[in-house]
């Protein structure tokens, strides 16, 4: 992890070993046709309800503000699951992306963040999809 992410991830209120509930998530996001898998709930358990308002300049494209709040995707379950569909896997909701304007945030069972809007774009797997979110850099484009 970069000095720069831990620097964004703490202005968020991120710190080592934070471990949250994801239960709340997992029952309403199932309740809503989602599917919830081990990795979003890993990655949820220390990251879910953080919110990074943060804008600016990027690497290859500008910062802007994201939040890591699955329930922000209620009613979106037919998007994922079609686009996981067409790409065969499995899309669980994690947050959006500059307040949904930018797109909603799905991580798949391998541990590779998305943004899908009309199109499907990776920024990567973790822990460097992360970084590549925060410090501002384009997704690549995977369906369009």
């Amino acid at each position: 992890m970069s000095p720069e992410l831990e620097r964004v991830l703490g202005d968020a209120g991120w710190v080592p070993g934070r471990r949250v509930d994801t239960s709340v998530w997992r029952e309403r996001m199932e309740a809503d046709g989602f599917r919830f898998h081990e990795v979003a709930e890993s990655f949820l358990g220390e990251f879910g309800g953080l919110v990074f308002g943060h804008g600016g300049p990027g690497v290859t494209r500008a910062r802007e503000p994201f939040e890591f709040d699955p329930e922000l995707l209620v009613g979106e379950s037919d998007r994922f699951t079609e686009w996981g569909a067409e790409l065969s896997r499995t899309f669980a909701p994690v947050g959006e992306l500059d307040l949904g304007r930018g797109g909603i945030l799905g991580l798949d069972e391998f541990g590779e963040l998305y943004v899908i809007e009309a199109r499907v774009a990776t920024f990567g797997r973790l822990p460097q999809a992360l970084e590549n979110l925060a410090l501002g850099f384009m997704p690549v484009t995977v369906v369009d």
